[in-house]
């Protein structure tokens, strides 16, 4: 939980007076630009800095108590560095004996999944091994709370599938999940709720169904002849990409609408909702 959080470096505000809270077992996607102020939300969240104002709590723990907060959480970051000299297997028994309990079975299983070589030492992994092994430690951990920022950085599509399953696979335990990413498409798939934040303020908060609710639909049709008269039909964004073909976006009731292109030849209609990403764009004035 956070409460109305504010962090000031100097005369820059990096986070201005945020509040959030994520239910238990929520996979809850945080998205925004860079410079957005998501990385400064992150480190206030894992004690690394002192908030300027406001709280965050951490399974009810007040979060600059570091020791007591991460007893509760686990986090993959998005630059993974590891002990140079460490094999990947000596890693992870490291942050099993440092972290929040750990299922070794439910490790081993991991492991494979993610086809990580554990014998290596950690100064010959890639930037993907690497995260295998920050992902590998935090999913088979058995904290409360899972702190992912850009996880899936240097995973291949494989491993971003693996990556899909393990969230899905902790939601099942009754961990939460918080998912800062650059992937729409990810966060879409996974969360049951997203955070926007902008200029380090939160500009929506809101399910995946409930933004969409919010942004209408997207109606594509292609005619013959004269184009349908829509000026009438409570539409908005009337595009036409090509001759005979018009994009539209549906604001209020159908039935106008639908009267207007029963006047015309239309040869086909397909309609959608808008994915997040196209949500996301739309509250940077982008289209």
């Amino acid at each position: 939980m956070i409460e109305h959080l504010s962090k000031r470096f100097g005369r820059t505000v990096a986070v201005d007076d945020l509040s959030l809270t994520v239910g238990a077992g929520e996979v809850f996607g945080f998205l925004g630009p860079n410079g957005a102020g998501k990385s400064t939300t992150i480190r206030l969240l894992l004690g690394l800095i002192r908030p300027s104002a406001g709280l965050a709590r951490v399974c009810g723990d007040d979060a600059a108590d570091v020791r007591r907060a991460h007893r509760h959480l686990a986090y993959v970051p998005a630059d993974v560095a590891l002990w140079p000299s460490l094999t990947g297997a000596e890693t992870l028994e490291l942050l099993a004996q440092v972290g929040a309990g750990t299922d070794l079975e439910y490790r081993g299983e991991l492991i494979e999944r993610f086809a990580l070589d554990v014998d290596k030492p950690g100064k010959t992994y890639s930037t993907g091994n690497r995260q295998k092994v920050a992902l590998i430690a935090a999913f088979a951990s058995r904290a409360s709370l899972l702190v992912l920022d850009e996880p899936t950085s240097g995973l291949d599509p494989l491993m971003e599938h693996e990556f899909r399953r393990c969230v899905g696979e902790a939601q099942d335990r009754g961990q939460t999940v918080f998912l800062s990413s650059h992937q729409l498409g990810e966060v879409e798939a996974l969360c049951d709720r997203v955070a926007i934040l902008r200029a380090g303020r939160l500009v929506q908060t809101a399910t995946m169904t409930e933004l969409r609710r919010l942004h209408r639909t997207i109606i594509e049709i292609t005619y013959e002849g004269q184009a349908p008269s829509l000026e009438a039909a409570g539409v908005e964004g009337v595009e036409a990409p090509e001759q005979g073909r018009l994009r539209f976006t549906l604001s209020g009731p159908a039935a106008p609408a639908l009267r207007a292109l029963a006047a015309a030849q239309v040869t086909t209609l397909s309609s959608r909702e808008p994915s997040l990403e196209e949500i996301f764009l739309a509250y940077y004035g982008q289209k």
